[in-house]
């Protein structure tokens, strides 16, 4: 059986699926992140290849391994990690992208359109019907990001503080944000994340705060305001640069930030996206993106669409996530 390796390495998680050449699914597994902006180059071959003996390769070898990961964001750091996994003899060849290009690739039936991923941290990607690409380093303010989940607990985290000592607006996340962590000031909070009893990084849990505070309170509200704006600047600079401004395309939105269809932040970036043109839209996918990852894999050998179809519905069983 011709075999393609796919594998979705996230910030919180990574999936890996073998997939044979008619879309079925011989063996999948899950394991812990992959990044290799935040494990290194060593520890994320280390995941990478305990999920490979995990899913029972056993010394076959893939046609074609497609590894779409966080963390992975020029050229050549697509390249060097592609290097490191072929000299692994787990595939014939190996393609390494950015995991957004598996969001919009799971969303779409074609391949080609606009999605952006807003989770720890955002990203976006475009890609036209003839195949040019539009995509953003996103490594944060110093390539002009701002709204992934960091972002967002971060900017909770001030204006908690700013509101508890008058330099601010009064806003009811003076009281929810410490009172997630267990404390009862901004200060008592801020001394703690300073002596790192509460390690930085836990600022991710805070935008599901944000988002019920934003329901009755102006700050958080303009809190998921901005982080709507930009969503919809990324996605509409993309269409800019591809030329679909006037083309009814569905902006595929991904990553735990954008999840729910009747949310406040999705509801501001579809507002937002049909300022800018009639045609335009938003759509939250809930298909999990280790089916792009095996899509783009069987993309490179031709699959039909039955092939793709038995892949979308057995990856998406294998992965426990219903599609949408």
């Amino acid at each position: 059986m011709t075999l393609v390796l796919a594998v979705d390495g996230g910030n919180s998680k990574t999936d890996l699926a073998l997939v044979g050449e008619d879309g079925r699914l011989p063996a999948f597994a899950r394991g812990p992140q992959s990044s290799p902006h935040h494990l290194g180059e060593d520890g994320c071959m280390g995941v990478l290849a305990g999920l490979v003996d995990q899913a029972g390769l056993d010394g076959r070898v893939a046609s074609v391994a497609t590894l779409c990961m966080a963390g992975v964001d020029f050229p050549r750091e697509e390249e060097r990690l592609a290097e490191l996994v072929q000299a692994r003899g787990w595939a014939q060849s190996t393609t390494v992208l950015n995991d957004t290009f598996a969001v919009l690739r799971a969303g779409t039936e074609d391949g080609w359109g606009v999605a952006v991923v807003c989770g720890a941290g955002i990203n976006c990607v475009g890609v036209a019907e003839d195949g040019r690409q539009v995509r953003f380093p996103a490594l944060g303010t110093i390539t002009g990001d701002w709204g992934g989940g960091v972002d967002v607990g971060l900017t909770a985290v001030s204006e908690a503080a700013r509101s508890y000592d008058g330099r601010g607006r009064k806003t009811s996340l003076e009281q929810a944000v410490p009172a997630h962590f267990g404390f009862e000031t901004p200060y008592e909070l801020a001394e703690a994340m300073h002596r790192k009893e509460v390690p930085e990084r836990r600022v991710l849990e805070l935008p599901p705060v944000v988002f019920a505070e934003a329901e009755h309170d102006a700050v958080a509200a303009e809190i998921v305001d901005r982080l709507a704006t930009e969503v919809v600047v990324l996605a509409w600079t993309a269409l800019s640069r591809l030329g679909l401004e006037e083309r009814p395309v569905e902006v595929l939105l991904g990553g735990g930030l954008l999840r729910g269809e009747n949310s406040r932040v999705v509801e501001r970036i579809r507002e937002g996206l049909r300022e800018r043109s009639p045609v335009a839209g938003a759509r939250v996918t809930g298909t999990p993106p280790i089916v792009g990852a095996a899509l783009i894999a069987l993309d490179s050998l031709g699959a039909g669409p039955e092939a793709q179809g038995r892949v979308r519905a057995e990856v998406i069983e294998a992965a426990g996530v219903s599609d949408g």
